[in-house]
């Protein structure tokens, strides 16, 4: 768990630099930065989208895992969260309306994604944390630009990260017998096609709920299930 406590300790306090450079930095220059970020969420999720060869199991994976969130509402809930959230915590405050959009945009930033997925996997496995010390640095980076932004919510990112990659770690001792290389790369290309999701949403080029999608990460270790099951 070393490696998720790291990570979210570097959300947190790359969003407390962030609130307190939110006076200081011109609206100018927090919208280009945070354009650049938005660039660079989609270079990682392109590059982690290309990770399978298998490109059916991808396909199927997105179609059936929108169907599930869908089903499940999860964004609807996920912004219930935050609006939650905002109403407890933001005080009336002025700027508190982008609370529920920072903590939202900013979980899916920092969950979805082959580091989180892969990087829990190393660390339960094998007690390799340093891709996830290396996801806390690029974290931490991104939460202070979020935050100078859009706000407290950013922070509050924190706690899904935690829940969501000590989850992950904590199951995969279980999971050790079921993974396999190939399966591994396919729930990484899924989830680099939501970080490109994310990024276009970032740049108001789409506006994609990627939160419903989000069961498509998984699901390429049930097809690799079912395959091992009809072998």
């Amino acid at each position: 768990m070393l490696g998720t406590v790291v990570n979210a300790l570097a959300i947190v306090a790359g969003g407390l630099v962030g609130l307190c450079c939110t006076r200081g930095i011109d609206d100018r220059f927090r919208q280009t930065v945070l354009q650049g970020l938005a660039l660079c969420v989609l270079l990682i999720g392109a590059k982690s989208a290309l990770a399978a060869d298998n490109l059916l199991v991808v396909i199927l994976s997105l179609v059936v895992g929108g169907v599930v969130g869908e089903g499940l509402a999860i964004e609807t809930r996920l912004e219930a969260l935050g609006r939650w959230l905002e109403a407890r915590f933001s005080g009336g405050s002025a700027g508190g309306g982008d609370f529920a959009r920072g903590f939202v945009s900013a979980s899916l930033v920092f969950c979805v994604g082959s580091m989180a997925v892969v990087g829990s996997l190393e660390s339960g496995l094998a007690g390799n944390h340093r891709t996830l010390f290396a996801k806390a640095m690029i974290d931490g980076v991104a939460a202070l630009i979020f935050a100078s932004t859009l706000g407290r919510g950013v922070l509050f990112a924190s706690v899904p990260v935690f829940l969501y990659q000590g989850a992950i770690t904590l199951a995969a001792g279980l999971l050790r017998p079921l993974l396999s290389p190939a399966a591994v790369a396919e729930m990484s290309a899924v989830g680099g096609l939501l970080i490109v999701a994310i990024g276009a949403n970032l740049l108001g080029i789409a506006r994609i709920r990627v939160g419903n999608l989000l069961p498509a990460v998984f699901l390429p270790l049930v097809a690799h299930l079912v395959r091992s099951w009809l072998a």
